[in-house]
């Protein structure tokens, strides 16, 4: 019953804040001119989003921040190093979506930082990472116990750290297309980690991601369709590498693959696209990532994201009995 009230306690409290911060936050972003650039290969229903406010990634990364800290502060949960590694995560890849924004708004283009300039960082950040995992005894192996798996990596599995924040932050920034998308498989995305967490011991974890679904939901009253404000980088980098971090932290790597599967194949498309046209030199979908193949097919926006978001409630179910099962 405490773990209950502290669940609906944790998804107030982020939803609130998000909703009174992105009221005040909204207005200041468009007096700032801080409107996000179009891509000249997208449509013309895309073109005319073009000065939308971005870095709107702040509406749910501070107050899902800040109530966490509060909670630790208050002691309703416990500090750990695992809670440390999340907040490292989160905070860093949410500094590098930032930067990356900014330098866009300031270039007046979609290009803000290079490729190996956010590699760069994205390597430091997974070296604190593996450092604090190694000096709290994480384990270093991949163990799946009901299919009887069980790979020592040692320090390679570093490298398997790196892999998967940097994959995962990726795939939800290219997911990050259609208002609201992102943002609303994000939080159905954190809802089957958040019980997860809680179902297997990992109740710090389980309040965080609960305080960011609530955060979340009040981001998306600013961001579904037609959208006030976009994430940005800021948010889509965030959110990715987290969900990235807690399946780690959990040992629930592969149930990330079940969770974020949307992800993936938004992903894929672009890598199958790009071997398509250099080898065959011809498109295999109209266009990439995947949910813009349905723009041109002649979809809406709301029904490819309610699409979407069905399939991604559906692969979530089917994660968090995975996960448990695992």
């Amino acid at each position: 019953m405490l773990l209950l009230t502290k669940a609906i306690f944790a998804i107030m409290i982020g939803f609130l804040s998000s909703v009174i911060l992105g009221l005040l936050l909204l207005p200041v972003l468009k007096k700032l001119r801080l409107g996000q650039k179009i891509s000249i290969f997208v449509g013309e229903a895309h073109r005319k989003k073009e000065g939308t406010p971005t870095m709107g990634g702040l509406i749910f990364i501070i107050p899902t921040v800040l109530a966490t800290l509060a909670l630790i502060v208050t002691d309703k949960i416990t500090y750990t190093s695992n809670l440390g590694i999340v907040l490292l995560v989160f905070i860093g890849y949410a500094c590098i979506g930032f930067l990356d924004d900014f330098l866009s708004i300031r270039k007046g283009n979609n290009e803000g930082l290079t490729t190996y300039q956010k590699l760069f960082m994205q390597v430091l950040i997974a070296i604190g990472f593996f450092y604090i995992y190694m000096r709290s005894g994480g384990q270093t192996a991949w163990v799946v116990g009901t299919l009887k798996i069980d790979i020592e990596f040692g320090w390679l599995y570093g490298l398997a750290i790196l892999f998967i924040l940097v994959g995962a932050s990726n795939a939800v920034n290219l997911t990050d297309g259609l208002d609201g998308l992102a943002g609303g498989l994000s939080a159905i995305a954190f809802i089957a980690f958040a019980l997860i967490s809680l179902s297997v011991g990992f109740d710090e974890i389980g309040i965080f991601s609960l305080i960011l679904i609530g955060s979340l939901m009040g981001f998306l009253i600013f961001n579904t369709y037609p959208a006030k404000v976009f994430m940005g980088d800021t948010g889509s980098l965030a959110l990715g590498a987290l969900m990235g971090a807690i399946a780690i932290l959990t040992h629930r790597e592969l149930t990330l693959l079940v969770v974020a599967f949307v992800f993936v194949v938004e992903t894929l498309s672009v890598i199958i696209q790009t071997f398509w046209v250099q080898v065959l030199h011809r498109k295999l979908f109209l266009m990439t990532p995947i949910h813009h193949h349905f723009e041109k097919l002649g979809w809406s926006e709301s029904d490819i994201v309610k699409l979407f978001w069905v399939v991604g409630l559906i692969l979530s179910m089917a994660g968090i009995l995975f996960g448990v099962w695992v």
